[in-house]
């Protein structure tokens, strides 16, 4: 009888060891048998973002995927925004024990140092995430904040295709934004506009607005401000600002300064026309810009793109640190946006501000014709301006040299190969990469902002501003001067640096008064002038606020 009883016992006992390893095998089997995949919010789509070094307490965060591979071997694989953890885990029960074995992590951080070529500063530490455990119920596996539900290996590629996708990670921000590259390329293409301007920006803010995955620490190789993309390196030509002096070399090997020259009183409308430049600067710093920033912004005023983008790489870069610690706002994109914008809109702009202050009298005012310019004075005029602009502004020589420089090749009569590259093939590359990366840096989680409203706001008042100094020095200017030497005081509008469409712009209106009095020739001193004269104030900004 006794043993009997401890057969019985032992036949319990070995029942109980069979079904728990059935049961544990149960649930290995169900474990490694596809993918578990969690999708919740919760993951910032900055790639730099920082808990440590966060502004806002809740910052914006969005969905994404999480998934988790267990293998027989007792191994595991998590899958968080695309950084691979790995480690070991043992069944208890339906609980999962996963312990996390050490792995190097890429850690991205917004680089303050102006001097490196790269927008991140990257760390490369290891971590060890904290131990966790799951429960396996119904099919679910449940745990640190997370359902995870079991897809075989086909659905669980087609979610991360679907995660990769625009559809994924588009929102209203690069649907707005791609409107306004659509009616940038229509009004370059339908009106005529700058297009050879336009058509590299709007489509380069296409491409910027191409919804893409980002989430914090990841560098996907693709946008204009991940380090290591294509467009992130020909970026950089606007972020150190090479783009720019370039562009002034190109603009001297095209420019005649002749009409300047002949008449260098006009040279004075130039200067008025800065006007807008520092009144926009103190408007800046009205709605609460820092320094630098707002002598960036001021800028727009001089309706000059190359000088814009010059002088916000050097002020307005996001990289810059303030007095106070802070790190001054990256505004190059809305900054380049609203100056070739408003350079554009000379046209529309500049004709009623014009008539509104001038009278019809004033307007059929006929100016002497410009004397003739001999070579000497040409050759000369450059060497010499260089001088006197440089000594003025130190701060502005990448973009005056340059722009002398070009114009020394053209007159010199010498170097007509130089000159001719620099007016055509050169210049027409700069345009192409300044237009395009221009564009793609208008990524509406960047541009899309309060600031980028403020910015536009002012440049708008800046170039009416600017456009009404040019003309008030021109009226200014006759009070002083006989009858036979007036000045049209429309040419004053064109003391603003939008070469040579400003000067059209006035031509056209004389025209319209007038059918024979043409001003383009005259209108062009003081456009010139205004190259001259924006490249300067620029330089005398950054003098004092570097």
């Amino acid at each position: 009888m006794r043993k009997l009883f401890q057969l019985l016992l032992l036949l319990i006992f070995a029942s109980q060891v069979v079904f728990a390893a059935d049961g544990a095998q149960e649930i290995k089997e169900q474990l490694t048998s596809g993918k578990w995949i969690d999708y919740s919010d919760g993951y910032v789509p900055v790639p730099t973002y920082k808990a440590d070094e966060a502004t806002e307490k809740a910052p914006k965060t969005v969905k994404r995927f999480k998934t988790l591979s267990f293998e027989e071997n007792g191994t595991f694989i998590l899958d968080s925004a695309k950084q691979r953890y790995t480690g070991h885990y043992l069944l208890d029960g339906n609980k999962i024990n996963m312990e996390f074995n050490k792995v190097q992590v890429t850690q991205l951080r917004t680089n303050t140092d102006p001097n490196k070529q790269s927008g991140y500063d990257i760390k490369t530490p290891m971590v060890k995430l904290p131990n966790r455990t799951l429960q396996l119920s119904q099919e679910e596996l449940r745990g640190d904040g997370a359902v995870y539900k079991n897809y075989n290996g086909a659905i669980a590629g087609l979610f991360n295709f679907y995660e990769f996708s625009g559809f994924a990670n588009v929102s209203w921000g690069n649907i707005i934004m791609m409107f306004v590259g659509f009616v940038f390329i229509f009004l370059a293409i339908r009106y005529d506009f700058e297009p050879m301007l336009l058509i590299p920006i709007g489509f380069g803010i296409l491409i910027g607005n191409i919804p893409m995955f980002q989430v914090a620490d990841f560098n996907l190789k693709l946008g204009v401000y991940e380090p290591g993309s294509v467009m992130n390196i020909l970026y950089q030509g606007v972020v150190q600002g090479w783009y720019p002096p370039l562009i002034f070399l190109g603009i001297g090997a095209m420019t005649d300064f002749s009409s300047l020259i002949s008449n260098p009183k006009l040279m004075l409308l130039g200067a008025a026309a800065q006007i807008g430049i520092f009144l926009t600067f103190l408007g800046a710093i009205f709605l609460g810009f820092a320094p630098p920033e707002a002598g960036a912004i001021g800028i727009i005023g001089g309706a000059d793109g190359p000088t814009a983008i010059f002088i916000s790489s050097k002020l307005a870069n996001g990289m810059n640190v303030l007095a106070d610690g802070t790190t001054v706002k990256n505004l190059i994109g809305p900054i380049a946006i609203a100056a070739y914008s408003y350079m554009a809109l000379v046209p529309v702009i500049q004709p009623p501000v014009i008539k509104l202050m001038t009278t019809r009298k004033e307007r059929l005012i006929r100016m002497k014709p410009p004397r003739a310019v001999s070579k000497l004075e040409k050759v000369l005029f450059p060497i010499v301006g260089l001088i006197l602009t440089a000594y003025i502004a130190p701060s502005a020589l990448p973009l005056i040299g340059m722009l002398f420089f070009g114009n020394l090749l053209k007159e010199s009569g010498v170097t007509k190969r130089l000159a001719n590259t620099a007016a055509n093939p050169l210049i027409d590359v700069i345009t192409i990469l300044l237009g395009i990366t221009v564009g793609a840096s208008t990524q509406a989680d960047v541009f899309l902002t309060p600031a980028s409203i403020k910015i536009f706001a002012l440049g708008a008042g800046s170039f009416v501003i600017a456009t009404a100094g040019g003309v008030a020095g021109a009226k200014i200017m006759n009070l002083f001067l006989k009858k036979e030497n007036k000045i049209n005081p429309m040419i004053g509008a064109s003391g603003v640096s939008a070469v040579p469409d400003s000067a059209r712009v006035v031509q056209t209106m004389g025209v319209k008064e007038d059918p024979t009095n043409h001003l383009l020739m005259h209108a062009m001193a003081p456009n010139v002038a205004g190259v001259i004269g924006s490249a300067v104030a620029a330089g005398i900004l950054l003098s004092f606020l570097m």
